[in-house]
């Protein structure tokens, strides 16, 4: 088989693992704990408007990143969020699941000889509790806390261009905002997952859009044999 690219980088949370459902579930628990009557959709889409300001600020470990945003959320919301319960988010992280079909694309392209890679605005030990859902190795991580920036900034492109080292390269991922964007400014070959169908919110286009991992292997893994651990 050709291999268009020699390395496959993710994004990971939200692209390999189901972000929004891992959230979602924490905020449910959560409010159950503290009595609030909140909707935890609506929890959802005060943290996805919160969380990126947090981490445009001077740079802080993703723990106080989550931690910080679920304060915000409390305090925009009127939940009654004691400082000392707000870190339920950092202690969640390694209970956040893959999507149904991450494992299964990350095989057929490990198999087909592609090297993998993870770009993710994390700190270094939650992602080690992350990677333990992954059936593949990954050949290096490029973290946050590593860079002590968070994508949509430069930084993590700029450290995995290093790693890979003149080899074709690829970028993989949901988010047009914290990846699509800087990759296709570098220009960076990038594939847009868009799991959730939006539209663009910006003049960056992707190489390939694609909607799920699956689609991801069969573009670039064919014929590539799934075998299962």
């Amino acid at each position: 088989m050709i291999r268009r690219y020699d390395v496959i980088s993710f994004d990971c949370y939200g692209t390999l693992i189901d972000w929004d459902r891992g959230i979602t579930a924490a905020f449910e628990s959560a409010l159950v704990r503290t009595g609030a009557r909140l909707d935890a959709r609506q929890v959802w889409r005060a943290y996805e408007e919160i969380e990126p300001v947090v981490e445009a600020e001077p740079f802080r470990p993703y723990r106080e990143v989550l931690t910080e945003s679920a304060r915000r959320v409390a305090d925009r919301l009127g939940w009654a969020l004691h400082d000392g319960d707000a870190a339920f988010l950092a202690r969640s992280v390694p209970n956040w699941t893959p999507f149904r079909d991450t494992n299964a694309a990350l095989l057929r392209l490990h198999n087909a000889g592609y090297r993998l890679a993870i770009l993710s605005n994390v700190d270094d030990d939650l992602l080690a509790w992350t990677r333990r859902h992954f059936a593949v190795p990954f050949e290096f991580t490029v973290t946050a806390q590593q860079v002590r920036s968070y994508k949509p900034g430069h930084r993590h492109f700029h450290a995995a261009r290093e790693l890979v080292a003149g080899r074709r390269w690829l970028h993989a991922a949901q988010s047009y905002f914290h990846d699509v964007t800087p990759a296709a400014d570098l220009g960076i070959p990038v594939a847009w997952i868009n799991r959730g169908h939006h539209k663009a919110t910006g003049k960056a286009r992707p190489t390939r859009e694609l909607h799920t991992m699956a689609e991801l292997a069969d573009w670039l893994a064919p014929h590539a044999d799934l075998l299962l651990p």
